[in-house]
């Protein structure tokens, strides 16, 4: 089950043998995988996240303190995320902060002491705040691109990125990031669901793309009535032959 949903959310060089993660056999798994989960949790169960920055937790009157040493940092709003140490795989820690509306994830794996991990932590957390910022092309409610939709009660449908429009990246760099998209049928047709994801936006900076999103509907498309999707059908084979003159 870890496994399979490892495999669902990205983290293709991730295997899991046990729960608990602590060293095993044919367990193993990357920097950036780490990051991928974190960012997972983080956007998929906000409610488990916010345990994270908890400093302690009193249990059985018994007072536990949080080991991220990071939450008390005076130099970042961290709020998370996980320590971990074993014999194997050295000392390891997976941390968050925030700055405003932006958020980034640090991972340092297999240091050697427990000070080393929250110092390059802290190290790479303040520099991506310096040298990065998040910037929004994309408003959830706007609309990238307007499609043309087959069998509809409308012919045209809006798509957009919904709430993933927001990508980070080099302080300054705005005016040279562009955005195309790819739909994942030639066609679009209906009926299509508000927030059906339809194809992919491709952001790219320099010519280089640094962020893939999900290109979603941004309202509903009912099905068309009998005559229109008929006309429609008609006109849909038109289209594959002579090109945009019949659409």
């Amino acid at each position: 089950m870890m496994n399979g949903y490892a495999q669902k959310i990205g983290l293709t060089n991730t295997t899991f043998k046990t729960v608990h993660g602590l060293d095993a056999p044919g367990q193993f798994s990357t920097a950036r995988d780490m990051a991928l989960l974190t960012k997972a949790m983080i956007h998929d169960v906000p409610e488990e996240y916010a345990v994270h920055k908890e400093k302690e937790f009193t249990f059985n009157k018994i007072r536990q303190p949080n080991r991220n040493r990071l939450l008390w940092s005076t130099n970042l709003n961290a709020d998370g995320v996980k320590t971990g140490t074993t014999a194997g795989a050295g000392y390891n820690l997976v941390s968050s902060a925030t700055q405003g509306d932006m958020r980034l994830i640090a991972v340092v794996l297999g240091t050697k002491t427990d000070r080393i991990r929250f110092n390059e932590s802290e190290k790479l957390l303040t520099w991506g705040f310096r040298f990065y910022e998040t910037v929004t092309p994309i408003k959830p409610d706007a609309t990238f691109i307007s499609q043309r939709v087959w069998f509809g009660d409308s012919n045209e449908v809006k798509l957009g990125a919904g709430e993933a429009g927001s990508v980070t990246i080099p302080r300054g760099q705005l005016k040279n990031l562009k955005a195309s998209y790819n739909l994942t049928e030639p066609q679009l047709t209906a009926p299509l669901a508000k927030g059906q994801v339809v194809g992919t936006i491709d952001f790219k900076l320099n010519d280089k793309t640094i962020e893939q999103r999900p290109l979603i509907v941004m309202e509903d498309v009912k099905e068309g009535g009998f005559f229109s999707r008929m006309v429609d059908f008609v006109l849909m084979k038109l289209h594959g032959w002579f090109g945009s003159w019949f659409s």
